[in-house]
């Protein structure tokens, strides 16, 4: 029988302390302070996975879970606090620096899908809400593009952590009731971009007008003008805002879109804007940008 020890690796576990832990080798990334501030503020005992320390001239150097080490310290709020560490005796420094590099070359990353299901299985209430909401229109949560489905799942994740469940509420109603269930119009940036409108125009922004002015206009079309607009979800906003707009005196008042929920990031009125909104550098809050959502299918939308 072949040796399957060569599988093995020769570690063995050890409970050390955090402040005999070292975790400042050149090969390492900065310690991102609002990662671990954000897993701090939602810590799972469950989640924490043992350190990796490779042991060299009796000193423990962790090459794999020095954000583990600081959220458990800051948790805990000492740094005597000990963590379960997988000890190798065998690395030499470059040996550490080539795992430390290599080490998700092979890993697949979950998609959305797969952790909003697993979030399902757990009875997570948020995911709860939102799979019930989303069949109450009568779509369901999918992994690809499909009629009657919506895929852009951390859009709408985004959309109740951030504004909230009515708000969701009603962006679903408005694509549902504007586009009449074209699987298009469930892109995660259509979703956020009407999300955007109904946070800076409230109930000034009347969803029948909404419905009637938007259902004229094909989602190829909104996503023409969305593209020579802005980038990301910003861009549809504008574009739905234009069409919403046409032909009405007056029309809704274009700065409160750009000054909607600020977090202060700069940004430049377009030229194109200019008339309407007067040029005038104003803040809005860009915090779910096309690049945080992951429609799953790859139609870059």
């Amino acid at each position: 029988m072949d040796d399957l020890s060569q599988f093995v690796p020769k570690v063995y576990f050890e409970q050390i302390r955090i402040k005999d832990l070292v975790s400042n080798q050149d090969y390492q990334r900065n310690i991102s302070i609002s990662n671990v501030k954000r897993a701090a503020d939602n810590f799972d005992l469950y989640q924490i996975n043992p350190v990796k320390v490779s042991r060299r001239n009796g000193i423990n150097y962790v090459f794999n879970g020095q954000h583990t080490i600081e959220i458990v310290a800051l948790v805990s709020g000492s740094r005597e606090t000990p963590v379960w560490c997988m000890i190798y005796d065998d690395l030499e420094y470059t040996q550490e620096a080539d795992i430390f590099a290599n080490q998700l070359k092979y890993t697949k990353a979950l998609t959305p899908y797969e952790i909003f299901n697993a979030n399902i299985e757990a009875g997570n209430d948020k995911q709860l809400m939102i799979r019930d909401l989303v069949e109450s229109f009568g779509l369901k949560i999918a992994h690809t593009k499909t009629p009657g489905a919506i895929c852009a799942i951390s859009t709408l994740e985004s959309i109740l952590d951030k504004y909230g469940f009515h708000v969701l509420n009603r962006t679903l109603t408005l694509c549902c009731g504007t586009w009449e269930g074209d699987y298009n119009s469930f892109s995660g940036n259509i979703l956020m971009g009407i999300a955007r409108l109904i946070v800076a125009f409230g109930d000034t922004m009347k969803d029948e007008t909404f419905k009637e002015k938007l259902g004229c206009v094909s989602t190829r079309e909104l996503i023409r003008s969305a593209k020579e607009r802005n980038n990301g979800s910003m861009g549809y906003a504008e574009a739905m805002l234009s069409f919403y707009n046409r032909r009405m005196k007056p029309g809704l008042p274009w700065g409160k879109l750009y000054s909607a929920k600020s977090k202060g990031k700069k940004y430049t009125i377009p030229p194109a804007m200019a008339g309407q909104a007067g040029m005038f550098e104003a803040t809005y809050d860009d915090t779910f940008e096309e690049e945080d959502f992951d429609d799953t299918d790859g139609s870059g939308f």
